[in-house]
Formats: C-alpha cells, sequence, structure tokens
C-alpha cells in the first residue's frame, strides 16, 4: 500500500467513525456514538458518489445531528434509567435480607448467606447465628449488615 492510498475519504471518515464509537465507550452521555453514525454515513456517502470536501463535512454534520435529534431520547429511554447506569450492583444488594452463617461480633467480621453466596459481613453490633440481617451497604466484597427489625 502506498501513502495516498491512506488518503482515501472512505478510509478516513470509517477511522473517525471507529474513534466516535470507541469514544462512546469510554464517556458517558450517548452523543459520541451519533458522531460516529454520522461519520459512517459519510463513509458510504463517499463509496457510492464522488463528493468533495466541502460536501463531505455537510453530509458528516447533517447526518450526525440528525441521527443525534432522531435516536438520542428513544436510546437513552431504552438503556438508562433517569439518572443511574443501567446496571447498578448496589441495587442487587442493598435492602435486601441474609442470614448470620457465622456469628458477627462488632469489629469482627463474620458470614452472611445471600442468594446462595456466603459473604464476609461486617456489623456496628453483636448479630447471632442464624437471625435474618438486612443488607445496609457493601464495602468491595464485604457486606455491611444490621439486624433485621421485625415487622
Amino acid at each position: 500500500m502506498d501513502y495516498e492510498s491512506f488518503l482515501n475519504p472512505t478510509l478516513i471518515w470509517f477511522l473517525i467513525g471507529l474513534v466516535f464509537l470507541l469514544l462512546e465507550l469510554v464517556t458517558p452521555g450517548l452523543i459520541a456514538l451519533f458522531f460516529g453514525i454520522g461519520a459512517w454515513v459519510t463513509t458510504i456517502s463517499c463509496l457510492f458518489f464522488d463528493i468533495g470536501t466541502d460536501g463531505q463535512i455537510v453530509i458528516f454534520i447533517a447526518s450526525s445531528l440528525l441521527s443525534l435529534v432522531l435516536l438520542r431520547n428513544n436510546l437513552k429511554k431504552r438503556f438508562f434509567i433517569e439518572g443511574k447506569s443501567p446496571v447498578s450492583l448496589e441495587n442487587e444488594f442493598i435492602g435486601k435480607i441474609a442470614v448470620v452463617e457465622q456469628e458477627i461480633k462488632i469489629n469482627i467480621p463474620g458470614r452472611v448467606s445471600f442468594k446462595g453466596t456466603s459473604w464476609n459481613a461486617t456489623s456496628d453490633m453483636d448479630i447471632a447465628k442464624g437471625l435474618p440481617v438486612e443488607i445496609i451497604a457493601k464495602d468491595s466484597i464485604t457486606l455491611i449488615v444490621k439486624q433485621k427489625q421485625e415487622d
């Protein structure tokens, strides 16, 4: 391959689109995705038509903004809960009930059973084996629990 083949507008727009799509993976907001789509629409246009640089820029801007306006809200509703990421591990634990497998003492970890798995657990109170506890926080692989209050 020679140097001139790297200056092909189709290849350049394809790579720009790829960079925007990769950028979307590391930045929040669901914005870069649409500029990647715009770059790839421009790539397809360059494949089939002989378009000058000004025309390519117009196609890129128009297709990016059009896809942003038409698709962003729909995709945000589909993949994101308002104000939260799509998957929240905290929601998987906080407020759920576990059972003490090994006695928990103040500042001395014990073990609890939660969803069929044994977890390290700490508490600011003594909790006997066999009692139900409520998970109030998670610190790495240790659950922070309190004794479940009788309803």
